[in-house]
């Protein structure tokens, strides 16, 4: 990331609803990476892009000591408000190409859907820097089923019509290949886990608007867009919820 860079500033008017809405990660994530022998009560982990504390507050439940480090100021303070009550949490303001770690002081590095975001040559050889010689870099995100449902594929059209950059943005244009440049042909594995959101309108109406696509009030297609989202409740919601389905993927592998 370039610390001029739009993309580390866009979610700064998203907080509270990132914080409300966003999706956690499966409870199956940590003793899969127990049993793989990547993740121990010892391990020190980096999560880089760390937000609001997401995917770290699963491995702070373990007693891991976490360093989330995260250059946009908002979300970073709301990570160390939500995860003030773990002594082994450490808030670190830079970037992922930049960490200020220690050289070879982290077990493990997580990434989330911040990892769209990196600059990969860059940030693979800050990874180098700081992972220990046996260190693991894990990349993982909930992947929003599209068209498993009719609701995800109207749900999917609104997005579409509505957003302002979706496409360019969107963590799917990450293909198989970004892998293979970053960690090298052969050296990764992932595994997917189902993964779902049960909303109301509200957590409906709250989980788009965390993304960094989406209009916010003061656009002039805001109403329009809120309340063809509505119309697409109405229609699909059983007793007063639908059903937001996800692709956990964790991809895993060595650098």
């Amino acid at each position: 990331m370039n610390l001029n860079d739009s993309s580390l500033t866009r979610f700064s008017n998203r907080v509270e609803n990132y914080i409300k809405y966003r999706p956690d990660y499966p409870g199956e994530i940590i003793p899969f990476l127990q049993q793989q022998g990547m993740l121990n009560a010892q391990s020190v982990i980096a999560d880089l892009g760390s937000g609001t504390g997401i995917s770290a507050e699963m491995f702070l439940k373990e007693g891991n000591t976490v360093y989330g480090v995260e250059p946009n100021k908002d979300m970073r303070e709301a990570g160390e408000r939500l995860l003030s009550s773990y002594k082994n949490f450490v808030s670190v303001s830079a970037t992922a190409e930049e960490t200020t770690l220690v050289n070879n002081s982290v077990d493990l590095i997580i990434a989330g859907q911040a990892f769209h975001w990196f600059d990969k040559q860059k940030c693979k050889t800050e990874f180098q820097r700081i992972l220990k010689p046996a260190g693991t870099v894990i990349l993982m995100w909930n992947d929003r089923r599209t068209a498993s449902t009719p609701f995800l594929q109207a749900y999917e059209d609104c997005i579409n019509m509505f957003s302002t950059d979706y496409k360019q943005v969107n963590h799917q244009n990450i293909t198989e290949q970004t892998f293979t440049d970053f960690y090298g042909t052969g050296n990764y594995n992932m595994k997917a886990f189902d993964h779902f959101q049960s909303v109301d309108f509200e957590g409906l109406k709250g989980r788009l608007l965390s993304s960094s696509y989406i209009p916010t009030e003061e656009h002039p297609d805001f109403n329009f867009m809120i309340s063809v989202l509505k119309k697409i409740f109405n229609r699909f919601q059983e007793n007063g919820k639908v059903k937001i389905e996800y692709d956990t993927k964790v991809y895993y592998g060595k650098l």
